[in-house]
């Protein structure tokens, strides 16, 4: 890799984008896409890969800014796991594209950026993406209880349970997902329809209608 030449300037990213697409190995593709280069690679290069675009000075991505998931259900590898990098050195961000699928962990970053605990952890409780070498893969936004993982797509719009507190209890619990009827109701009396002149805003109501108030 010590051949990869990042001229400064105009047209640099487009620079390292051919030259991590024809000189590194793994590399599936490397291109611009909206002012940013993108990166995708095959899963078992990725930490080879991380840390090359963290240490090489040609790069100096010193931060894991986030780390997301998408969804494609129709897909062998249903889950995309992407890695958004930034160089303070160079101004620039680098985006960093694996595919997994439900059962295939992918490798912690954990080591390369400590951050990325956060990110691993949220993308494994929204997605079920497994991180291996993740000492702390645990829920982050969603409780210890809850079923499935609510970014997937074919997680249900309400979802599998619904929780409350039991005040007889004094506990949270959890019950079957039901669509109450009495939160379906409109309010016709609320100001915010516009349909009816509530008590004591006759005057204004008048005054909206153009209308003259006789003494």
């Amino acid at each position: 890799m010590s051949d990869v030449v990042v001229p400064s300037g105009q047209g640099a990213l487009g620079a390292l984008a051919f030259a991590l697409s024809t000189r590194v190995a793994g590399i599936v593709s490397a291109s611009l896409e909206k002012g940013e280069l993108v990166v995708r690679t095959h899963r078992d290069r990725l930490l080879t890969l991380m840390a090359f675009l963290r240490d090489d000075p040609r790069f100096a991505c010193e931060q894991l800014m986030d780390l997301c998931g998408v969804d494609y259900p129709g897909r062998a590898e249903r889950f995309e796991v992407v890695y958004n990098l930034l160089s303070v050195t160079h101004n620039h961000r680098v985006r960093v594209v694996i595919t997994t699928d439900e059962a295939t962990p992918v490798a912690s970053v954990h080591r390369l950026w400590p951050s990325a605990t956060w990110w691993e952890r949220e993308c494994y409780d929204l997605f079920g993406v497994l991180f291996a070498g993740q000492p702390d893969l645990r829920r982050i936004l969603t409780d210890y209880g809850f079923e499935g993982h609510p970014l997937r797509k074919d997680f249900p719009l309400t979802g599998y349970v619904e929780t409350r507190y039991d005040p007889v209890r004094k506990q949270v619990v959890y019950e079957p997902v039901k669509l109450t009827q009495d939160f379906r109701n409109f309010d016709f009396e609320s100001p915010w329809e516009g349909i009816l002149t509530l008590p004591g805003d006759e005057k204004a109501h008048e005054t909206r209608q153009g209308l003259k108030r006789l003494d």
